[in-house]
């Protein structure tokens, strides 16, 4: 052993000295100095020094794209294979990256030979501008696909690939008051190098998401754009006259499109909340949450996976995808849930609806709130209010599901010697200081900016009294990784605001709504399903704040044209386009907790929608009981709350079968019909809900007082 010992020390000695690694040292302190930077200089321009909303916007997506796709050398560089194809790929990213450079020093040129009183730069500056730029992007994107970089490969392409990012970007900021951007943005009157610019633009941002998010997001994006120019031949209402290049690409490029909601919510609010995360993470406060969790629920029957709604719903809300929180809290949770009798496929499917619901649970509601807020006009604070009673219906149907499985296979808790011990968590129970600080900074009427940065800082406040104190290390680490952390959802943001850009521009969303007006004439539940299915069908494969955006572009206008509130309207679509997460056949948060269950992902994203079964039929509450969104006296609300959780108790009975004992086929019909009694929110027909799931407890408990 002791040889082994020596011999492994030898080995990384060895390791340690050769370039690569030294390369990879450097690098890697490189990249995340400049994720730091990132997230840092949003801090200080959206509390200190306030930019130019477009200026703010353009600079927050070039950042995004320039670490996107050098992120890569935060691994290590290494030489590139001394074969055929290895030879062709640096010929092929050395072109792209000579075009890219070539239309950077002809921007170069055009910013300095511009005299100070000049509306324009001199013609021949910007002459090969657009066309360079374009085939060198092209040509660099190519490279990629045919000669994909090892890992720990910096590519001439991607460098190429930064290079176009620079200069593409660099021209819009440039053109914003040369060329008048704002006026003939999307116009037959913009410049040809606008549309070039914004060309290039959005090629780097389809590559970027497909790298970071996979393709279902840039096949649903490629659709819409296809669409824009396919408009005179496309049947019935989805005809559009099209739209020739220049006009559709410097029209997506402006604040209807890319530079719109999405956007504004990613460069704002999401990015302050992920580097919150952060620095809980780094003041280890993200830790108490989850040993909370287990002390308070770990001894319970089954008590990993009650843990796991706890834990996640608390660590959800702040993460801004419900894959992400999955592997978070997860890693954690999913052993343990194995290790008390759940099987793999349930253990992970359980943690990903747990996780999805993290995206509803207030205040932070993984960043959804924020785009909701922006879209709909509706303060914040009221948004925050409306859906307390949802994410409580959410977590109490995972946590009835959980709790009759538990029962039906015996399955035990945690050991007290298992478990973190409450006592010593209530002495610490200042930790929760940073959400304490959060919510009543934001119910006292600061912006939610204000309110987030003082939570920012009070994180690291509340770490000095801890064994964890944040010092300037600490501090830089938490920037470091919640610019790391924000990148994705970032560029998937921009990705969707491309979506919402082709649905303004050729007013496909009106003409949907028309459609739902026509199915409401009919049946508005008809209606109502049909909305929900685009909405999960749209959000499949995205990230949450995506899926909402984009659905919320299609679908929610449909739903106030036919008589729905905005805000019953847009949580309907949020809530379905959270729990497009776990809906099979593309599952995120299911697929994420399968990796870490090691069980096969398809069978885990079914046990994960039966798991959230009930979480469906929440959002038909809000049309028929309005007042589970408090839009109604609160005693009504009371009522409407009493109900419906008796409503998916009886709902997770029905799907496990499983109810104060076994339930047969004939009570689990019975449990679905008294469910559906309480959804529509009459008391005549909750009466009839609450008749039924009493005369059950009632035989229950006698067929088991008979059987003791």
């Amino acid at each position: 052993m002791t040889d082994a010992r020596t011999q492994r020390v030898e080995v990384t000695q060895t390791e340690q000295d050769t370039p690569a690694l030294e390369t990879h040292d450097l690098l890697t302190q490189v990249g995340f100095l400049l994720c730091a930077i990132y997230s840092g200089w949003h801090l200080y321009v959206l509390n200190i020094a306030p930019l130019e909303t477009w200026t703010f916007r353009i600079m927050h997506i070039a950042g995004a794209l320039v670490l996107g796709f050098g992120m890569s050398a935060a691994v290590s560089v290494r030489p590139v294979p001394d074969t055929a194809a290895g030879r062709f790929s640096v010929v092929l990213g050395g072109l792209a990256l000579v075009a890219t450079l070539t239309a950077l020093g002809f921007l170069s040129a055009a910013v300095l030979l511009m005299s100070p009183d000049a509306t324009a730069p001199p013609d021949w500056t910007l002459a090969f501008f657009g066309w360079t730029l374009a085939i060198g992007t092209l040509v660099a994107l190519v490279t990629g696909w045919l000669y994909p970089a090892r890992r720990g490969q910096l590519p001439l392409s991607n460098i190429a690939l930064i290079v176009a990012t620079l200069s593409s970007c660099g021209f819009i900021l440039f053109s914003l008051d040369t060329l008048s951007l704002r006026l003939r943005a999307g116009t037959p009157f913009a410049d040809p190098n606008n549309g070039w610019a914004a060309f290039v633009i959005v090629l780097l941002i389809a590559e970027l998401t497909r790298r970071v998010a996979g393709m279902a997001l840039v096949v649903i994006a490629l659709v819409f754009i296809a669409y824009a120019f396919a408009g005179p031949w496309m049947p019935g209402f989805l005809e559009h006259k099209g739209y020739d290049a220049n006009r559709f690409f410097t029209y997506v490029f402006t604040d209807n499109g890319v530079l719109g909601p999405t956007t504004a919510v990613s460069s704002t609010y999401i990015i302050l909340f992920i580097v919150f995360a952060a620095f809980l993470q780094s003041s280890k406060v993200g830790d108490y949450f989850v040993n909370f969790a287990f002390a308070a629920a770990g001894r319970a029957r089954g008590g990993p996976a009650k843990v796991s709604v706890l834990a996640s719903g608390l660590m959800g809300m702040i993460n801004g995808t419900s894959a992400g929180n999955v592997v978070s809290t997860g890693s954690l949770t999913i052993p343990l849930m194995k290790k008390v009798g759940y099987q793999p496929k349930s253990a992970a499917a359980i943690e990903a609806a747990a996780s999805t619901g993290g995206q509803i649970m207030p205040p932070i509601m993984g960043a959804g709130a924020f785009i909701m807020a922006e879209i709909t006009g509706i303060p914040y604070t009221e948004l925050v209010v409306a859906a307390l009673i949802p994410a409580i219906l959410y977590f109490a149907s995972i946590y009835f599901m959980v709790d009759f499985e538990a029962s039906r296979t015996g399955m035990r808790g945690l050991r007290s010697d298992e478990l973190p011990k409450m006592s010593e968590l209530i002495r610490q129970v200042y930790l929760f200081l940073p959400i304490v600080i959060l919510i009543g900074a934001l119910f006292s009427g600061y912006s939610v900016i204000r309110a987030g940065t003082l939570a920012i800082a009070s994180a690291a406040v509340v770490s000095w009294l801890t064994p964890y104190r944040m010092g300037p290390k600490q501090v830089y680490e938490a920037l470091g990784n919640g610019g790391r952390m924000s990148l994705q959802i970032i560029i998937v943001c921009a990705c969707a605001g491309l979506i919402v850009g082709v649905i303004s521009l050729t007013g496909v969303g009106a003409r949907f709504s028309n459609l739902l007006f026509d199915l409401a004439q009919q049946s508005t539940l008809l209606a109502l399903v049909f909305a929900m299915m685009i909405a999960v069908i749209l959000g499949m494969g995205m990230p949450t704040t995506a899926a909402y955006a984009v659905a919320a572009s299609v679908v929610a206008p449909g739903l106030i044209e036919i008589g729905i509130k905005p805000l019953v309207a847009h949580f309907f679509v949020f809530y379905f386009a959270v729990v497009s997460a776990i809906t099979p056949p593309v599952a995120l948060a299911a697929y994420a907790g399968a990796a870490i269950a090691g069980s096969e992902p398809m069978r885990t994203s079914i046990t994960s929608f039966k798991v959230g079964l009930a979480a469906f039929i929440v959002p038909f509450m809000f049309y028929y009981s309005p007042g589970l969104l408090m839009e109604a006296p609160w005693y009504v609300s009371l009522r409407n709350l009493v109900t419906a959780l008796v409503g998916v108790y009886m709902l997770a009975g029905a799907v496990q079968g499983w109810f104060i004992g076994s339930a047969g086929p004939f009570m689990r019909v019975l449990l679905l019909v008294g469910a559906v009694f309480m959804i529509s929110g009459d008391w005549r027909t909750d009466l009839l809900g609450i008749a039924i799931a009493g005369s059950l407890i009632l035989i229950g408990w006698k067929a088991g007082k008979q059987t003791a």
